[in-house]
């Protein structure tokens, strides 16, 4: 009798769930229901995890569950359950950890066979069909032979997911100094490839917080050698094939140690924190080049990722359609020396030493990622140009080739919104609206930010994580409280608007409400509203996105200062007394850590800015790199602890404030540089 499959993933709004709608594997969402199928008919269960833009995700899709005979054997013998790792990290990182204590290793796709109560016995990431069938079919003769072996299995990866997730609450009260942050700098500088920028060979991440943390560091740290590191890290990836020149934005990683080569897919995360990243940088150094990337990336965000209601989608695929009509990775981004040619014409010995369309810049097959490794100076002197004309050059040229691309087949996009990803987007709209005033990109922000708060907030505070054709469904995760949060700050920053201050303490207090363990002053992953998973996780390494206790600390410690509240500065103490241990010994899984380590070490300063003047005052301070200090202000009397009897009729003032203590008012923006210079 053939098998009847029933695959329920036709009724999900998440992309990646779609795509697998028609394999003949009879999948089901991640919901309790399904869970409580598994216990109803005991069968193991499979947890197949991925994400749209996911290459081998899409290899072992093709190889495996379209295929009728895999489709059988996981039919007859399984419960079978995708998840779209982006809408439910919490499944992910549960069964991520399992897997990294089963296999030393992880990755995606990430398979998982667990027992029916959900417990996992066994996993891998990518599998062929013959080893999928054979692997499958031993765990089930087991499961039916010898369960108690499954069970002791289970039990023991049980407790050992308890410990992964376990954090003691540390009493340590050796004092955060600029010493030790430069201890632990210098540790981690052994890592650093003082040739191409960046940690380690290949592949290279961009690892946007590690950016950061260098940038705050050098700020109150003046080291010149780090200071140059990181301007050659910054020009390389803006240099790299890992940055698309035609279009604007970065994909995920380079392959290859030279930045040259990317993994294709753009993930809206990446865009959103290097936006901010090369504002700040320009902020600091004035290079062309960093206001050129902002610009861009923010263009291609708008073109591309934007959706009507202000949201952000979630990424472009790797792969698209080729010439002959096959789904090939990087198609839609690399050129032939001929299609260059034929589009470029006279200019075209300009272009190739500015792209290196020569051996450096060939990929494979005759195909070249475009990769600048000198300077406009240096290309124009070569060619006799002037700058500016090579500028309208690389102009022209960027604007032809952008026309001729999008006759291409477009890269899949996956157009679910995600919360904590959006709010990374409006944090880098709003940094680049704080450095370069431009008007559109505060508008951008306010729209995604108004679209937060109420389509994605309840008047209780509570959010939702995803939105998709007009329908939230699954409730938020630390991760987009702790980066809304964040984001909101800034705001209130650019705009001196309080809602947006006001918001993010309603946020925070949501927070400490359903999210905090008393036992570790740390904060769960999951609310405990949620169904429970088999462990409730405690997200503390920064990955490329900063773990969600690691901006929840520094959320804690701006917000104390606001509002001049004591258990949110013990708080954000506690966490990252608790974290030191981690910090000390992986720096580079830790440095947005170490930029909130630096927020408590140094001096640092609330400027208050009241008066009629107080947003023209604040814009103009905005432009500068200030990490070590917040911002806030109010053109008429407000009741903010920073604010409170601050406004003097027909004047507009700053104070200066440390730990609530303030200095004599002052007038102009440049005093306050001064004094915020003397740190």
């Amino acid at each position: 009798m053939s098998h009847h499959y029933t695959n329920r993933l036709i009724r999900e709004t998440s992309p990646y769930l779609l795509q697998h709608a028609h394999n003949p594997v009879d999948w089901h969402p991640w919901k309790p229901e399904t869970l409580d199928t598994a216990i109803a008919e005991n069968k193991l269960m499979l947890i197949s995890i991925g994400y749209a833009a996911c290459h081998w995700c899409h290899v072992m899709e093709h190889e495996c569950f379209e295929d009728p005979e895999v489709a059988a054997v996981m039919n007859k013998q399984y419960v079978s359950i995708k998840v779209d790792r982006e809408e439910r990290p919490d499944v992910d990182q549960v069964y991520m950890n399992a897997l990294q204590l089963m296999t030393g290793q992880g990755g995606w796709p990430l398979n998982i066979v667990a027992l029916p109560d959900g417990r996992p016995v066994w996993g891998g990431t990518y599998f062929p069909k013959d080893r999928w069938i054979s692997a499958l079919s031993q765990i089930q003769k087991l499961f039916l032979e010898q369960p108690e072996k499954l069970r002791e299995y289970a039990d023991n990866m049980e407790k050992g997911l308890h410990n992964l997730e376990t954090v003691i609450l540390r009493e340590d009260d050796t004092p955060f100094s600029l010493g030790r942050a430069a201890a632990i700098t210098d540790r981690w500088k052994q890592r650093f490839d003082h040739i191409h920028g960046g940690t380690g060979s290949a592949p290279k991440f961009m690892m946007p917080s590690n950016l950061a943390f260098l940038q705050h560091y050098t700020y109150v740290q003046p080291d010149n050698e780090l200071k140059d590191f990181l301007n050659l890290t910054l020009t390389k990836i803006a240099y790299g094939g890992i940055y698309d020149h035609i279009g604007g934005g970065f994909s995920r990683y380079a392959v290859d140690a030279k930045w040259h080569v990317p993994h294709f897919e753009k993930m809206l995360y990446d865009n959103g924190q290097l936006v901010s990243v090369y504002a700040n940088a320009y902020a600091v150094a004035g290079i062309t080049t960093y206001k050129n990337i902002v610009y861009e990336t923010l263009d291609f965000v708008r073109r591309s990722l934007t959706g009507p209601e202000g949201t952000f989608y979630a990424s472009l695929d790797a792969d698209s359609l080729n010439t002959n009509g096959i789904s090939e990775e990087g198609a839609f981004y690399t050129w032939t020396y001929k299609e260059l040619e034929a589009a470029i014409r006279e200019d075209f010995p300009v272009f190739c030493d500015y792209f290196n369309i020569n051996s450096y810049g060939l990929w494979e097959d005759g195909k070249y990622v475009l990769i600048r490794t000198l300077p406009e100076k240096e290309i124009a002197e070569k060619h006799h140009l002037s700058e500016s004309i090579l500028a309208e050059k690389v102009l022209r040229w960027k604007s032809m080739l952008l026309k001729l691309r999008d006759q291409r087949a477009l890269p899949q996009r996956d157009d679910k919104v995600l919360t904590s990803w959006n709010a990374i987007m409006l944090k880098g709209y709003t940094d680049a609206y704080k450095v370069f005033g431009e008007p559109e990109f505060l508008e951008i922000a306010l729209k995604n930010a108004r679209f937060l708060t109420t389509k994605q907030m309840d008047a209780s505070g509570r959010l939702y994580r995803n939105y998709m054709n007009g329908k939230s469904t699954i409730p938020a995760y630390l991760e987009d409280y702790a980066t809304l949060i964040g984001a909101l700050l800034s705001l209130h920053e650019a705009t001196l608007d309080a809602q947006w201050l006001q918001t993010a303490k309603k946020l925070t207090d949501y927070v400490f409400r359903h999210f905090f363990d008393p036992s570790s002053s740390m904060f769960f992953f999951t609310s405990d509203k949620d169904v429970p998973l088999i462990t409730r996780s405690i997200e503390k390494s920064d990955n490329v996105i900063p773990s969600s206790n690691s901006v929840m600390a520094e959320n804690l410690f701006l917000l104390s200062r606001h509002f001049n509240d004591k258990r949110y500065l013990e708080t954000a103490r506690q966490m990252l007394r608790n974290m030191m241990p981690a910090i000390e010994e992986y720096p580079s899984f830790h440095t947005n850590w170490l930029r909130v380590f630096l927020l408590h070490s140094v001096n640092f300063y609330e400027v208050a800015v009241s008066g009629k003047d107080a947003l023209k005052k604040a814009t103009e301070l905005n432009r500068y790199y200030l990490p070590g200090k917040l911002l806030t202000g109010a053109d008429k009397a407000s009741g903010l602890p920073l604010l409170q009897n601050r406004y003097v009729t027909g004047k507009t003032l700053f104070y200066i404030c440390k730990n609530m203590a303030c200095n004599l008012p002052v007038t102009q923006t440049e005093e306050v540089l001064a004094e915020l210079s003397e740190k």
